[in-house]
């Protein structure tokens, strides 16, 4: 019995590069200089006015800038090609930095809900809330057009580190939005406990978002099964070849890694069909494969038809095909 690799576009061990991984860097590149930027706004705008909620905002922005570093490394990193020590390639580095982004905001969050306890306790006094809430506002805004530009960024290339990194800007959008609120309301009834009262609030949606993002990142990171749609499109890529020779396939097995998707199974053909002929239909079905499921590095295993077949772990069991 052979195994039949179903090599890929490009050279390397593995697969192609990433679409375009000079964009994906520079929208990372974007994310630091923004974050900077409002980082010594809201800082400068928290000394100034004492607010507690626009200290908590320019830590919160500090945790971006860190998050927005990891993410321009990792895509860099994501995009080398297969080397002889890490033979399916990097792709999982932006996973690891995605859950790492998340884990940061979490830590981020931690420290805002001790500064807010302990101001409850000890309200500051508030000044000049006309420039904090300027400050608030530019952010708002700032943080909301990067990240939805982040966001497509991270649809055209599937970067999970592009999207961890446009999630804690849009968070920092929607945080800044309460903050916001908040100061407006400070300055209209000249209650200034409810200061740290709303950066507590905020920090527990800082905390949401965390848990979130290293959620979903981990379970890249585990070897989850790619989701039952796209399995679903691998067994229709097999079933509407109409090869007679292709009877059925089982074993089916897909994972992620960043923006990849890893398949192998095993393709069952009729008894008499020549090595040449399988090998061929396998690249068909290899193709077919591919034009359904984005970024898919597809292993075929050959087998005659009559092969005792056992339950394959997962969801995919064995299937049949039409012999048309």
């Amino acid at each position: 019995m052979r195994r039949a690799s179903i090599p890929m576009p490009s050279a390397g061990v593995v697969g192609p590069a990433a679409h375009n991984p000079g964009r994906k860097t520079r929208a990372a590149g974007l994310s630091i200089v923004s974050n900077s930027l409002l980082i010594l706004l809201k800082v400068a705008a928290g000394v100034l006015t004492g607010s507690i909620a626009l200290i908590t905002e320019a830590i919160h922005s500090t945790v971006d800038l860190v998050a927005s570093v990891v993410a321009f490394f990792s895509v860099r990193k994501a995009d080398q090609p297969a080397d002889e020590d890490h033979l399916y390639g990097h792709a999982k580095v932006e996973n690891l930095a995605a859950a790492l982004e998340g884990v940061l905001i979490v830590l981020g969050a931690a420290v805002i809900i001790f500064e807010s306890v302990r101001r409850l306790a000890d309200p500051p006094e508030l000044d000049t809330l006309g420039v904090g809430i300027a400050v608030i506002a530019l952010s708002m805004v700032v943080n909301f057009a990067v990240s939805t530009w982040l966001y497509r960024q991270a649809h055209t290339h599937e970067s999970p580190a592009l999207e961890g990194d446009a999630a804690h800007l849009r968070t920092d959008a929607l945080t800044s939005g309460g903050v916001l609120v908040g100061l407006i309301v400070v300055q209209a009834t000249g209650v200034d406990v409810l200061d740290p009262a709303i950066a507590l609030v905020v920090a527990c949606a800082i905390i949401f978002s965390g848990v979130r993002i290293v959620s979903r990142s981990s379970r890249v990171l585990v070897d989850e099964a790619l989701p039952q749609h796209e399995l679903d499109e691998i067994r229709q890529a097999i079933e509407s070849n109409g090869a007679p020779e292709v009877r059925g396939f089982h074993k089916l097995r897909a994972r992620r890694a960043g923006s990849r998707r890893y398949i192998d199974l095993h393709v069952q053909f009729k008894r008499g069909t020549t090595l040449e002929r399988a090998h061929a239909l396998s690249h068909e079905l290899s193709e077919a494969i591919r034009a359904r499921v984005r970024g898919a590095d597809v292993l075929i295993h050959l087998e005659p038809e009559d092969t005792a077949v056992r339950d394959a772990p997962g969801r995919e069991k064995n299937r049949g095909v039409s012999a048309g």
